[in-house]
């Protein structure tokens, strides 16, 4: 079969990679691809958040399944128009991918089928969200309704700088995702990604992750989109994996169905685990990066066959088959993300690295230019390994990260510290 994966990351590197461990892959095509997916597919340059465009591509390249990463596509409805064209796709309408656009929209959702969540307010006016958040403790969570690149999200440790949060937000600092806002709780516990398939009726789970969403070790400084994760979660056992399915993500899922907008692709659940109770923290309409790359890395070629069942509705028939390992996952980033830094620095090292089935370096912002590989982006370079035990995936990933040459870039040396 021919493949399109919409996206640029070190999600869809890792996508790529398991699609093409598969042998019905006969051709792969991503659009717009990175240096490091153009070593392993054909690259694309084309509007990817144009659903017209890119079902003309799909067309011209007889492509037979669209696989969408991020969420921007998502939200601009590229799956509908591939739907209409009659493409098969993987990724929600964007009617349903709203569980991640609008953050307000999936309190609703929660709301309605009493799924467990933080306590919350939504906001169109500053000062109203200000005198919410006055008349409560800290701290306190600020989010940005809409889509805002993974970094809408402010814990404010003080109720000022929670107002701060909201100034900023209604400021612009965000673009039209903070035009409005929505204050929770701040909630207690242990957080986990927990992944789901979903073809509209049914939900087949296929695997939980922990990710670091903090800059600096020890979980301090300024939010990111991930420095790191490590696939399973040790928290997520069969009791609260169980309790999350039950309680929090078929109910959604029925009131969706219900709504009459079903949602059909992989499912991000975000929850706090306090005293082995679930909690949601957020949805997200598409593979969190960088726990994607764990995932796939243990998923290998079947990643493929459980990506076609759930585009084509055939859930009940795939099972997960799990090997009994360990992934983890090193995002090295350029220096001063995730604010200003620096494009265009030289990474060398990169061709001394061995890569098999236990060890793959992920490319998420990278450029070619003049045979050199160059950072374009914040979060750069996805260093993931598998083992038989966590600490024996974080040495190979380790090892890989201490090959690299590139002074301009940094990471975390403390992922997998909670389970570790």
């Amino acid at each position: 079969m021919n493949i399109l994966i919409l996206g640029s990351g070190g999600r869809e590197h890792a996508l790529a990679w398991a699609a093409l461990q598969n042998p019905k892959c006969d051709k792969l095509i991503v659009a717009p691809g990175n240096a490091g997916i153009a070593r392993i597919a054909e690259c694309a340059k084309i509007d990817i958040n144009d659903g017209g465009v890119v079902a003309e591509f799909a067309a011209e390249n007889a492509i037979d399944l669209v696989i969408i990463g991020p969420e921007a596509p998502l939200a601009a409805g590229v799956a509908d128009r591939l739907r209409e064209a009659g493409l098969s796709v993987f990724g929600p309408s964007a009617e349903a991918a709203k569980l991640e656009a609008s953050k307000s929209f999936t309190k609703e959702i929660c709301d309605a089928c009493d799924a467990p969540t933080a306590a919350y307010g939504h906001f169109t006016d500053a000062d109203a969200a200000k005198a919410h958040i006055r008349a409560g403790t800290a701290p306190v969570v600020v989010k940005a309704d809409g889509l805002a690149a993974g970094k809408g999200v402010i814990i404010a440790e003080t109720l000022d700088k929670a107002c701060d949060a909201v100034d900023d937000m209604f400021g612009g600092i965000f673009g039209g995702a903070g035009a409005e806002v929505v204050i929770e709780e701040f909630m207690t516990g242990e957080e986990a990604s927990f992944f789901v398939l979903v073809d509209g009726n049914d939900c087949l789970p296929i695997g939980t992750a922990q990710d670091h969403k903090r800059v600096g070790e020890g979980d301090t400084g300024p939010n990111t989109g991930g420095m790191g994760a490590y696939s399973p979660a040790p928290i997520m056992d069969e009791a609260v994996t169980q309790k999350a399915l039950d309680e929090i993500v078929r109910p959604c899922m029925a009131e969706m169905v219900k709504r009459g907008t079903p949602y059909q692709g992989v499912l991000y659940v975000g929850l706090m685990i306090e005293n082995g109770q679930p909690r949601l923290v957020e949805y997200n309409a598409r593979f969190g990066d960088p726990e994607c790359q764990v995932l796939m890395l243990r998923l290998g070629a079947q990643a493929l066959d459980l990506i076609q069942a759930c585009a084509e509705r055939r859930l009940s028939e795939a099972q997960v088959n799990w090997a009994d390992d360990h992934a983890m996952t090193v995002v090295l980033a350029a220096e001063g993300y995730p604010g200003d830094y620096e494009k265009g620095t030289v990474i060398s090292g990169l061709d001394k690295l061995t890569e098999d089935s236990m060890s793959v370096m992920f490319h998420a912002g990278t450029t070619e230019k003049d045979g050199a590989i160059t950072a374009s982006g914040g979060r750069v370079l996805n260093a993931t390994a598998r083992g038989a035990t966590l600490q024996e995936a974080r040495d190979r990933a380790y090892a890989m990260v201490d090959a690299v040459e590139w002074p301009q870039g940094f990471c975390r040396r403390d992922i997998g510290w909670r389970a570790l």
